[in-house]
């Protein structure tokens, strides 16, 4: 887990006197995490200081609070602190909060600016991320079986390049995309724009992906019902799509190696629509992904984009993640560069990401907004300004293309309940 704090290479005693005098009174902003710490490992010598870390955190930072629960709840085993390349098991923050009180009374799991906290449990991820996380998603043969067919393809595999405020960069990562028919991949080639480009290297799905992607299908149709109903009241979201999630796409990148990575940002809405559901599995090397909320900007402040806290997720060998319908237009993401990397029996320090999307045909480029430059426009959602916030606008993406200008076509974007585009003249 990432520093919460600057540890020093003197730590503070605790006391007698100042474990009696902490109280939620005396727990003055000026006492460090590591005096708490140092408070909560004297009371509790059993348990290492990741898990009381991630125990106080649950707790606001109030180390009474800590105390109770410690005392109430009895940890069955302590764990070691995990290193940044190694996934390990976390007893589950819930254990530690008052789950009969309604969840507005519950104890948040809280970290402030400039911290990272580490999720492991999939119930925790669920509550406070718009995520999900199966773990050993598909039986050991078959996900080997995936992972040896896709390292095979991933020697194919390139950077893609795009323009970034004037400089062309490339992708930190390789990557390959594939589609399901002869049909498809001939639209995809032809029509189909991403980064104001067409692709050149499109394919069909392999047998393996065509084998896993009706079981995909199945799981994260369970999900995003079962996420409707314990976080949205049992309705979906106004804009999120009530026809079945259908993977009809799938991006598969590849990590090689623990400085391979990719920055924050979110996924495309142009093909998608709004509030879209991927599905992401993991294979290979275990890698950090970590997540961050998207906050209206403070309109006395001179920053355009504000962001909260980072989480980070740990995504094991065979681990299927479920990005939900607040995803793309309320938090970003990223795949940080490691130190190191417990080397995979087959993978070795490899990670293969496939990303299965449901590419909706009322966002087919035929039907999306095209600016004077003749480039189909891109989706995108406003994050940066106060008064628009959460509002969709269409805009040209030629600018993204080595050796091409892009103009200031922008259109605002309009959508029925259900997501589907309300034609504007």
């Amino acid at each position: 887990m990432d520093a919460f704090v600057t540890r020093t290479s003197k730590k503070r005693k605790p006391s007698a006197e100042l474990i009696a005098a902490t109280t939620p009174a005396d727990a003055a902003p000026e006492e460090s995490t590591d005096i708490k710490l140092a408070i909560l490992s004297s009371l509790h010598p059993d348990i290492d200081q990741e898990t009381l870390l991630d125990i106080l955190l649950a707790h606001d930072g109030n180390v009474e609070a800590t105390a109770e629960a410690l005392k109430s709840r009895h940890l069955n085993t302590s764990r070691k602190p995990p290193s940044s390349s190694t996934v390990t098991s976390q007893t589950s923050l819930r254990s530690f909060a008052d789950l009969s009180s309604p969840p507005s009374k519950r104890a948040k799991v809280m970290c402030k600016k400039g911290q990272t906290l580490h999720l492991y449990d999939p119930k925790d991820i669920a509550e406070h991320t718009p995520c999900s996380i199966i773990h050993n998603f598909l039986p050991a043969a078959e996900a080997n079986a995936l992972l040896i067919e896709l390292l095979e393809e991933s020697k194919t595999f390139e950077k893609i390049t795009f323009k970034l405020f004037d400089n062309v960069v490339s992708s930190p990562h390789t990557s390959g995309f594939y589609v399901g028919t002869a049909k498809e991949l001939h639209e995809q080639k032809h029509d189909y724009v991403y980064n104001g480009a067409r692709l050149a290297d499109v394919r069909t799905l392999t047998p393996q992906l065509e084998r896993v992607r009706s079981r995909v299908q199945e799981v994260v149709n369970r999900e995003i019902q079962a996420r409707i109903h314990t976080h949205h009241g049992g309705k979906k979201l106004k804009y999120q799509s009530p026809l079945p999630w259908n993977p009809n796409a799938a991006f598969v990148n590849c990590y090689n190696g623990p400085q391979e990575s990719v920055g924050w940002h979110t996924d495309q809405l142009t093909y998608l629509g709004p509030r879209p559901t991927i599905g992401s599995l993991s294979l290979g090397v275990a890698r950090e992904f970590r997540v961050r909320r998207m906050l209206p900007p403070d309109p006395s402040s001179s920053q355009s984009e504000s962001l909260g806290p980072q989480i980070s997720l740990h995504l094991p060998h065979n681990s299927l993640l479920i990005m939900h319908s607040t995803m793309q237009e309320e938090w970003k993401h990223s795949i940080s560069p490691a130190s190191s990397l417990t080397p995979h029996p087959i993978a070795i320090n490899r990670r293969i990401n496939i990303t299965y999307r449901d590419y909706k045909p009322q966002f087919h480029p035929r039907f999306t907004p095209k600016c004077p430059c003749g480039v189909p426009c891109v989706l995108r959602v406003v994050t940066k300004n106060p008064k628009n916030w959460g509002k969709y606008f269409w805009m040209c993406h030629a600018g993204n293309v080595p050796g091409k200008q892009g103009c200031e076509y922008f259109k605002w974007a309009e959508f029925d309940d259900d997501g589907n585009p309300i034609p504007t003249t």
